[in-house]
């Protein structure tokens, strides 16, 4: 993981929040690859879940919202991590992580939480610890000049309750009928108490959530199309179902209002974590923000004459989750043949971490992002910087290009650096343009994961690009 973090920072992936102040745990900011990357997933997932069907729309709800939002969805009271510190070295712990990391579990007692016998500090090897007491994880703000009760605010923790106090504007509007989905993406905010992994458990990230309205009794049914929509979704962003994982949660362990919940976990470097939930959630929400707000949230069908307050399907995903998964299983050290050849059959060897390249062998880091996500799909080189004919034509290539497509245009440096830093930006495809581009209109196209070249005609690399890089 240190391996990953260190080459996203030297790429521009990711960089630590307000770094040259020291940085702020749990924040996290994203360079020019960074913010593309993201960019790709928010894309794709919009354009499967929302814009190729017919039955989802979307929404861009504020951030911060009416607090009696918070009050009815159950955060304002409940929306609580119990944590535990140590009194020697002061070091806080999120307390069932804390349990769980010494191979027991958090008790839970009439009034709260209490810790099994002999944990200790994992810092400093402490018995003296805290017991575990209760911390609101939203943000509290106030909205307008006077900061009394009468002001408080919350930032989102979710963005699920915006469209669930949206549901009546976007059902009249929409012109959907039941069974439909209303999808959202946008800035969620949690104060947690011990941020770790990377940017895996941030204080500030993104989410991409869909509530799909359907009618009570059709749970079982719709709970298990949206699962499998979703695996099929990830595979589509290049994640292999061999490192992914349904964590079925069992009845004892649901929210009281819910049927059925499954987590899509993803083997991190750290461990198998959680990238999304998709749960049956019942119509607790659009029955609780009716209790609360006394405005009806009910739906009624009139082929059939009913009226009844939707029941919902929730997949809700983590953007910076999945990029971070994305992140790690693109991630690559080889071994490649010395020489001109690089793409030649057999010239690719796995290297062993921490060993140097064999004889013959340098060592190459790429990221093999699937082409819909890569934050560059193709780079333009011309072969010799100061060569006028090369550049100029390199240069019209080039703009061609990225008017469909994110490029990179690099001048800087022999051509085989360029592909490495290519490599290590994980974009799919190289364009030189050298002295025979000029005779015959030709480039070469090296590929990224093979190394392969081949001579392409410039009138045909837009069609080849379209065939490669959807």
């Amino acid at each position: 993981m240190d391996v990953i973090a260190s080459l996203c920072k030297r790429r521009g992936f990711i960089f630590q929040s307000s770094e040259i102040y020291g940085g702020l745990n749990g924040f996290w900011d994203y360079g020019p690859l960074g913010t593309q990357l993201k960019r790709n997933i928010r894309e794709a997932w919009w354009m499967d879940v929302v814009q190729r069907r017919d039955d989802v729309v979307g929404l861009d709800a504020s951030i911060i919202m009416h607090p009696k939002v918070w009050e009815a969805s159950g955060h304002v009271g409940g929306f609580a991590d119990p944590m535990v510190d140590c009194k020697v070295c002061k070091k806080r712990y999120k307390a069932d992580n804390f349990c769980e990391e010494q191979g027991q579990e958090l008790i839970r007692t009439a009034t709260g939480f209490a810790l099994p016998p002999g944990l200790q500090c994992t810092s400093c090897g402490s018995k003296d610890l805290t017991e575990p007491r209760s911390f609101n994880l939203m943000f509290k703000t106030f909205v307008g000049p006077v900061e009394d009760g009468s002001s408080v605010a919350y930032l989102r923790p979710e963005t699920a309750q915006g469209i669930f106090a949206q549901f009546s504007n976007v059902l009249d509007t929409s012109r959907q009928k039941v069974p439909f989905g209303i999808a959202q993406i946008g800035k969620a905010f949690r104060n947690e108490i011990n941020p770790r992994n990377y940017t895996f458990r941030s204080r500030e990230f993104e989410q991409m959530e869909l509530e799909f309205f359907i009618k009570p009794g059709t749970d079982a049914e719709w709970h298990a199309y949206w699962v499998n929509e979703r695996m099929k979704w990830y595979a589509s962003i290049g994640l292999p179902s061999s490192s992914l994982h349904q964590d079925v949660h069992p009845k004892e362990k649901l929210a009281h209002y819910a049927s059925a919940c499954v987590d899509v976990q993803y083997d991190f470097p750290f461990g198998r974590q959680e990238l999304e939930g998709i749960a049956a959630r019942g119509n607790y929400d659009l029955s609780r923000h009716q209790e609360f707000s006394g405005k009806t949230l009910d739906y009624f069908n009139q082929e059939t004459n009913e009226r009844f307050v939707p029941h919902v399907v929730e997949p809700s995903a983590g953007v910076d989750r999945i990029a971070l998964a994305i992140l790690c299983n693109a991630y690559r050290e080889e071994w490649i043949a010395k020489g001109k050849d690089e793409g030649a059959a057999g010239q690719v060897i796995e290297a062993e971490l921490g060993k140097p390249a064999p004889e013959g062998y340098e060592a190459r880091t790429v990221m093999r992002f699937h082409p819909r996500v890569a934050p560059i799909k193709v780079a333009v080189f011309p072969l010799l910087k100061n060569k006028p004919e090369l550049v100029a034509k390199g240069r019209e290539i080039f703009e061609s290009l990225r008017s469909v497509w994110p490029c990179f245009w690099d001048v800087a440096g022999a051509i085989g650096r360029r592909y490495r830093r290519q490599d290590e930006a994980g974009t799919p495809y190289c364009v030189t343009v050298d002295f025979q581009t000029l005779q015959d209109d030709t480039v070469t196209v090296r590929e990224r994961d093979s190394m392969k070249q081949e001579r392409v005609a410039v009138k045909e690399l837009d069609h080849l690009m379209w065939q490669r890089l959807r």
